[in-house]
């Protein structure tokens, strides 16, 4: 098996979103076009919020266990890596609100999720069998994700699966290897949550909200062929809210951390344990949780 396949194993594991809003670290290191991931995972959420992180329940306490199905595909455009990703959550969200009888608990589809990501610099578009005799280097990469309102919405309700709403996460991001054989990657991204009107918050009202900043850095390091791990941070802001023209005081700033660890057996299959957690927020999800992942590669020339 060749060396660098199965470190491309592992990084490829990194692709989707972890929880707590994070891009995974190595998201944007180059990869061979014309292969295919498939990916299938579960996170648990712990949080004062529902699926819509802008509606924030004091006192509450919710639960999320959600499954996620994932595919996405690698291919050439421009001569550059590109790849194009869709996922769709099955989740159960369930929770109370502290010093009330209020409770509840709805299971179904969430938002399905779409992507789509260009190499600008540091990935040339490479076969599988290119890829295995190139050099690792330093790439910059831009990438914009969706979110479809298609998930359980109603707008009576506390507990929804779906946010009523479309949103955008434009995306630019560098990724640095250093050190010993390029043991060592430093990766930096910048974001922006952009999101459109919800026109149903609590039945007849008209939900807001303006651009979420997001800064991210993660510091990752190759323990051999199969296993690496990463520390992870993210800090947001700004994300205000207003209600049916009502202005509700509620820009957020937000500190996340989190580590991953990333074990691929062989090129073709790897695991990912991950865990993050709001170390201060203002405004923002109480949240922490884990996800564990399970990923399956294939295409043409891959070994």
């Amino acid at each position: 098996m060749d060396k660098r396949l199965l470190i491309l194993g592992a990084a490829l594991a990194a692709h989707t979103h972890a929880c707590a809003q994070f891009t995974d670290p190595r998201n944007y290191q180059n990869t061979p076009v014309g292969i295919n991931q498939l990916e299938l995972a579960y996170a648990y959420v712990r949080s004062n919020t529902s699926i819509d992180t802008s509606f924030i329940v004091s006192g509450a306490k919710f639960n999320l266990n959600q499954g996620l199905i994932d595919y996405t595909r690698y291919f050439s455009f421009l001569h550059r890596t590109a790849w194009a990703e869709a996922s769709v959550p099955i989740a159960n969200l369930n929770g109370a609100i502290t010093g009330t009888d209020i409770s509840g608990s709805t299971t179904g589809t969430g938002d399905s999720g779409y992507s789509a990501g260009i190499l600008l610099k540091g990935g040339p578009a490479l076969s599988p069998e290119e890829f295995a005799n190139a050099e690792t280097t330093t790439s910059i990469g831009l990438s914009l994700s969706t979110t479809a309102p298609t998930g359980q919405y109603d707008s009576n309700k506390i507990l929804n699966l779906g946010s009523g709403r479309w949103s955008f996460k434009p995306e630019v991001a560098v990724s640095k290897p250093f050190g010993p054989e390029q043991r060592w990657v430093f990766d930096a991204y910048a974001n922006t949550y952009l999101y459109t009107n919800n026109n149903r918050y609590r039945g007849v009202e008209v939900l807001r909200q303006r651009g979420l900043l997001g800064l991210e850095g993660h510091i990752s390091y190759t323990f051999n062929d199969t296993v690496w791990a990463s520390l992870d941070t993210r800090y947001s802001s700004r994300g205000d809210t207003t209600v049916s023209g009502i202005d509700q005081n509620d820009s957020q700033r937000n500190f996340i951390v989190g580590s991953e660890l990333v074990v691929a057996p062989n090129s073709r299959n790897s695991f990912t344990f991950a865990y993050a957690k709001a170390v201060s927020h203002k405004n923002g999800p109480s949240l922490g949780g884990f996800t564990v992942r399970y990923d399956y590669i294939w295409g043409k020339g891959y070994r």
